[in-house]
C-alpha cells in the first residue's frame, strides 16, 4: 500500500501543469500559545483567492516548525481540502481573536473530503501532520499574529 500512494504521488508530481510551485507567497511568524509554552512557526501566508485554492499542493514535504497561514480577513464558515496535496497536514482553525476553535488532525493526502470550520473562523494555519499531538495542541490555545485582533509581533 505504500509503494502505491508513493508511486501515486509521483504521477501526481509529474502530471502538475507547468509552474505548480511557482506561485509566491510573503513569509511570516506565528505563535501558539498552549498550557504555558509558546511554540513559533515560520508560515507562508494564503491571502488571495488563487493562494487559497493552491496552499500547499504539490509539496513534497513541510518542516516541523513551519505552516502555511489562511488569512480569510472577516470570519466565515471555511472547508478546506487536500486535493493535490502529498503530505498529511494538521489544520488549526482560528478565531479572528486568535483562539484556536477547531483542529483537524492528520488530514489525508490527495483527499477530496472537505474539513469544515464547524465555527466562523479568520484564518487556517495548516502544519504538518501529528504537530499538534506532538506539541500537545489543543481548541482554546491562542494563535498570535497580525491577521488575529489579539495579534501583533510577540
Amino acid at each position: 500500500m505504500t509503494r502505491r500512494a508513493a508511486l501515486l504521488a509521483l504521477c501526481l508530481v509529474l502530471a502538475a501543469p507547468a509552474g505548480a510551485g511557482e506561485m509566491a507567497f510573503a513569509k511570516s511568524e506565528l505563535w501558539i500559545e498552549s498550557g504555558g509554552a509558546r511554540h513559533l512557526f515560520r508560515v507562508e501566508l494564503a491571502e488571495t483567492p488563487a493562494q487559497h485554492a493552491r496552499g500547499l499542493m504539490f509539496r513534497a514535504d513541510l518542516a516541523p516548525d513551519e505552516g502555511m497561514l489562511f488569512d480569510y480577513g472577516a470570519p466565515r464558515h471555511v472547508s478546506m481540502w487536500m486535493k493535490n496535496t502529498l503530505v498529511p497536514l494538521d489544520m488549526l482553525f482560528i478565531a479572528a481573536d486568535g483562539e484556536i476553535v477547531r483542529i483537524a488532525r492528520w488530514t489525508t493526502p490527495l483527499s477530496l473530503e472537505p474539513v469544515p470550520s464547524l465555527a466562523p473562523v479568520a484564518g487556517v494555519l495548516e502544519l504538518r501532520g501529528g504537530t499538534a499531538d506532538r506539541l500537545g495542541l489543543r481548541a482554546g490555545d491562542r494563535a498570535v499574529h497580525p491577521i488575529f485582533a489579539r495579534g501583533g509581533e510577540p
